[in-house]
């Protein structure tokens, strides 16, 4: 049965300044900032949640549908998509926007100044879950804020059971929205900074939090994750990456992992670990979805990892 993923499609544009910001910023002139970067290396990437937490679960073998709206410039990433035998019967194609795109230039500290043009993002509350069959799973991740708040309805009302996944949407949300979405979810996943801002605006700790699904989920980064589930804290470790050479999508590749165990019945323990292993793997590549592995790969990974097989 299919995985509805719900959040956005976008181009990376990644740019690589070969100085540092501090040197040609002045901090006592910044009320009249005007500066320009010479930015020789440049490349651009497909991203957006929806478009990452897809990929990574196609990699394992589930079913992924991506519920995402995109701007006229989409026809790259429809090319990609379609080479990669993945469903885009549910991206709406949104006439005179552009799709979602970060443009993100980077310095040779690693000091970041980005750009954010959500485009045709905004309007994803044009999709609706009702419009995809044999969902049995669903993610909302970010993505317009009226269609994050339409679809967690949407998925609660069909009695589908879903992730909310605020990302770096949370700051959209207040506390009573952010009740709302945990009282319709089945699982909330969100890494520990924002575990802080959802405990903050909630007057809750992430521990009561949990007693109001079956599972929530903090991510650490490398420090591993924590599930709360079933009245227990488990504690999931990291696996040491090969290389650290781009965080990008690391979130969107251990989601991918998490739907892929709760979809297939496996244990919390087992799907943490398999949700890392494949936050590991990302981490190693430039980009949120230049990563590749076969099923046969992840399992010999994992025995590496841990000890015993995934499947």
């Amino acid at each position: 049965m299919n995985t509805l993923i719900c959040g956005s499609v976008a181009y990376d544009t990644i740019m690589v300044f070969s100085d540092r910001f501090r040197n040609h910023i002045l901090p006592d002139q910044l009320h009249i900032l005007n500066v320009s970067f010479l930015v020789p290396d440049m490349r651009r990437e497909f991203g957006g949640c929806a478009g990452n937490i897809g990929y990574s679960l196609h990699l394992l073998g589930g079913k992924p549908l991506i519920m995402a709206t995109v701007g006229a410039d989409f026809q790259p990433y429809a090319e990609r998509l379609d080479r990669l035998k993945l469903s885009r019967a549910h991206v709406t194609q949104v006439a005179d926007t552009f799709t979602a795109q970060a443009f993100i230039t980077t310095d040779l500290d690693d000091n970041q100044i980005t750009a954010f043009h959500p485009g045709a993002m905004m309007q994803s509350h044009r999709n609706h879950v009702k419009d995809a069959a044999n969902v049995t799973l669903g993610i909302v991740s970010p993505d317009g804020r009226d269609g994050m708040i339409q679809h967690a309805r949407e998925f609660q009302e069909a009695g589908i059971p879903f992730v909310f996944d605020p990302g770096q949407g949370l700051p959209m949300f207040d506390g009573k929205e952010l009740n709302a979405f945990i009282d319709q979810a089945a699982y909330v996943t969100v890494n520990d900074y924002e575990a802080k801002l959802v405990e903050e605006r909630t007057g809750e700790s992430a521990e009561a939090l949990s007693r109001r699904v079956k599972a929530f989920i903090i991510t650490r980064g490398g420090q591993g994750s924590t599930i709360f589930a079933g009245g227990k804290r488990i504690e999931i470790p990291s696996v040491a990456p090969q290389a650290v050479v781009d965080p990008t999508g690391c979130g969107d590749a251990y989601r991918g992992g998490l739907l892929y165990g709760i979809a297939n019945g496996m244990d919390w323990e087992l799907t943490g670990r398999l949700a890392s292993l494949i936050g590991s793997l990302k981490i190693a590549t430039r980009g949120a979805q230049n990563y590749a592995f076969t099923r046969d790969e992840i399992a010999g990974k994992f025995r590496e990892a841990f000890g015993m097989a995934p499947w």
